[in-house]
């Protein structure tokens, strides 16, 4: 039968009292390389040989520093290989984890870890090196900095995240020296990154166990009362387990399959973030044992499927093929909870001795399965993901914003659905169209307009659930909206989104910068020059002129001149000065057409508005002006062209203190879009009054696209209401007050300014 009894499988930590424990090596067997040889019997000798003069190497630039504990700093690296080596990694990485602290803590260079190991030991050293703090200007930033770096050194090789974790994972079981402040801190920066990239990559056991021990050192009073609850309740549950275990065993006996059953206990944390994400008291929590019934092939893993939904009856809706349609990390199995003879739920998992190899050390296993020739599957677990993190890498320049990304996309629930040939796509928990359409291809992304789920018109925040059938409608000219990015799940959306606008938003400020330049030369009575690089002479001028703005290009002075942070009209006069310099004078026409306005703005040139500017104009929500109204503009620093109304008093404030970033604007004859107008409303309380306000608007043929009013006003006879409607001009706003005073329920209206 090749079964194991449920006690005998139980980890040590769960069954205390069982298993007996080695005894604690001294310091001195820890530092030494004997510590480690042991380990190492599944390399060639020549490897290892190479591997004594790393541990030789990296004890000598070590020599004389100590940890927290007291011991000699070497019994980390050791410590860290010993893991690696558990996961049969090669010789490269298990030289990189006894040097994995030489460059960062001893001064060593990649220059001479080359010399003396070869490039691609040293890359993957290089790759675990902490940027160096001076660079930075906060703690935050220079950690962000060097997650990014760690992580891409990832993307190209999978070992530096291995041999990271191995470090993470000793240093958390050997936390206990450490002030209380740092201790949270390491563990919280383990529960938030360290872990979930573990999940990520299959990385199972080292997974539970970082949470774990992030758990008792975040929570350690929490982590103390369920520890003594665990421990009454295994004794409490004892029998009914026993007798579970028995009937199972009878059951495969009888259908002669056979197998090998693991007992299972939840973790600490899982049933810490059950009862605290459902609201559960301990007593709540059921599901605190399991069984792992592991098979020889696959087939029978369906075949003990049947064997215990006939002994006991399954919980409907609790069943999951993870064959069939694996976990985004490569993790298969049945899962099933069956009710047991007291009525408690306990689940079982079904899977192949290779897919519980695959299951506990994700992409490790690929090693271990080298020499067994599975290697092939295993090896692309993760690379998805991997891949993943190069595309946000190339569209995202900032730190802060890839690390932010990366915790996106390190969600470990997932939701499966298909394309409409069938195709199976794993996404985030949450997912909508957008995430689908932008995990399809990035020009399916941009285009995107609607989504069909199951046949049936979705908006595009819906949410994705498992075995919706999705279906992406795209338009040419369609373009990403921003207000995607309050709903997006998947860091590559958000990343390819964000890419997106900057760019656009470039596009269009030094289309906006281009304009205000030639409108301030023109008042100098020059033209402006030609931006084609064809034409040698304007080309070099440009040069000049962005050298003198402290540029490095045309484009960014044009883009910074569109953006108000440099003023149109300095750079005008440099310009006039420069072409004056090559024998050009003013022109009478041109300065006549540059004159077109009284005031005292006229020399930095007028903008003309058609509501198609794009990113770079906003209308000021103060104000909120209508074509009809008279406006100007103030180039707010780094924030393109801010249009407020002539009698804003905010604008008039701003006017005050910063004039010289004040431009004259107009309105064009015709308008490409409609705008708003805050409207405010005074009105009898009463039934029926919203739908005779919004009669009024829709008769006056403007529509409404936001409403808000207090909540005392409900109680009173009379009620004050804002509304934001969308019109054509001054003229529609003023027709739209007039049919609304027409309303019987309405007392008052007016056109809110600030």
């Amino acid at each position: 039968m090749g079964l194991r009894s449920f006690a005998a499988s139980l980890p040590a930590a769960l069954m205390p009292g069982l298993h007996k424990t080695a005894p604690e090596p001294t310091q001195a067997e820890a530092a030494s390389f004997d510590a480690l040889l042991h380990r190492l019997t599944y390399l060639p000798k020549g490897d290892i040989k190479r591997i004594r003069e790393a541990y030789k190497f990296a004890d000598e630039a070590h020599l004389g520093q100590f940890r927290a504990s007291g011991e000699p700093y070497i019994t980390h690296p050791i410590a860290v290989a010993g893991i690696c080596a558990d996961w049969r990694l090669d010789a490269q990485a298990i030289m990189a984890a006894l040097m994995h602290d030489a460059m960062e803590d001893c001064g060593v260079t990649k220059t001479e870890l080359i010399e003396r190991f070869e490039a691609p030991t040293a890359e993957l050293v290089d790759g675990l090196t902490k940027l160096d703090k001076l660079q930075f200007s906060t703690k935050e930033e220079s950690q962000a900095e060097s997650f990014r770096k760690m992580l891409l050194a990832m993307a190209r090789d999978v070992r530096v995240i291995l041999i990271k974790l191995a470090d993470r994972l000793h240093n958390m079981r050997t936390m206990g020296h450490m002030a209380f402040e740092k201790r949270r801190r390491i563990a919280r920066e383990t529960l938030d990154i360290y872990a979930p990239i573990a999940h990520r990559l299959g990385l199972n056991e080292i997974y539970r166990e970082l949470q774990e021990l992030s758990f008792q050192y975040i929570h350690p009073w929490r982590h103390g009362a369920l520890s003594k609850a665990i421990g009454k309740a295994r004794g409490n549950r004892r029998d009914l387990v026993s007798r579970i275990e028995r009937d199972v065993v009878k059951a495969f006996a009888d259908a002669g399959l056979k197998v090998e059953i693991q007992g299972r206990e939840k973790t600490l944390f899982s049933i810490y973030k059950k009862m605290r994400e459902k609201h559960l008291s301990f007593a709540q929590v059921s599901d605190i044992f399991g069984f792992r019934v592991v098979v020889d092939e696959l087939p029978q893993c369906y075949l003990a499927l049947g064997v215990l939904h006939q002994l006991y009856k399954p919980q409907p809706g609790r069943f999951k093929d993870y064959i069939a349609i694996p976990k985004p990390n490569g993790y298969q199995s049945l899962h099933t909870t069956l009710v047991s003879p007291l009525g408690t739920p306990v689940e079982f998992q079904m899977r192949t001795e290779t897919m519980h190899m695959v299951a506990e050390k994700g992409v490790a296993a690929h090693w271990l399965y080298k020499a067994k020739g599975n290697a092939q599957a295993v090896q692309q677990l993760g690379s998805r993901w991997l891949q993943s993190l190069i595309d946000i890498q190339d569209e995202t320049r900032d730190a802060s914003e890839f690390l932010e990304h990366v915790k996106i996309d390190l969600f470990p629930d997932a939701v499966y659905v298909f394309t409409p040939k069938s195709k199976i796509m794993a996404l985030p928990r949450g997912a909508t169209p957008v995430d689908y359409a932008y995990a399809i291809h990035s020009d399916v992304g941009d285009h995107c307009v609607a989504a069909k789920v199951n046949g049936e018109p979705v908006p595009l925040r819906a949410e994705l659930r498992s075995g919706d059938v999705v279906e992406i409608i795209t338009a040419t000219g369609a373009r990403p909206n921003p207000a995607w990015l309050s709903f997006v799940r998947t860091g590559r959306a958000r990343s390819k989104i964000r890419h997106f606008l900057k760019n656009l938003e470039q596009e269009e400020s030094q289309e906006l910068g281009q304009k205000m330049l030639a409108q301030a030369l023109r008042a100098e009575g020059l033209a402006l020059p030609s931006l084609d690089a064809e034409d040698p002479e304007a080309h070099a001028l440009w040069l000049d002129l962005a050298r003198w703005a402290g540029n490095r290009n045309v484009h960014e002075l044009l883009v910074e001149v569109g953006l108000g942070r440099k003023i149109a009209t300095i750079v005008a006069k440099k310009m006039a000065r420069m072409l004056a310099a090559q024998g050009q004078r003013p022109d009478a026409v041109t300065l006549t057409l540059g004159r077109f306005g009284t005031d005292d703005q006229t020399t930095q040139g007028q903008i003309t508005l058609d509501g198609s500017e794009g990113a770079t104009v906003r209308l000021a929500s103060c104000c909120r002006p209508v074509p009809g109204d008279d406006i100007k503009g103030y180039l707010g620093r780094g924030e393109g062209l801010i249009v407020h109304t002539a009698e804003c008093q905010v604008g008039r404030r701003l006017f005050q203190r910063d004039s010289e970033h004040w431009i004259a604007v107009a309105w064009a004859d015709e308008m490409t879009r409609s705008f708003e107008a805050a409207i405010g409303v005074l009105m009898k309380n009463g039934k029926g009054v919203l739908a005779q306000i919004a009669t009024a608007v829709s008769t006056a043929e403007a529509d409404i696209t936001h409403i808000s009013m207090s909540d005392e006003s409900q109680a009173r006879e009379t009620a004050e209401m804002q509304l934001l409607i969308s019109v054509r001009d001054r003229l529609h706003v003023a027709e739209v007050l007039r049919m609304l005073k027409r309303s019987p329920a309405v007392l008052r209206v007016w056109r809110i300014k600030p």
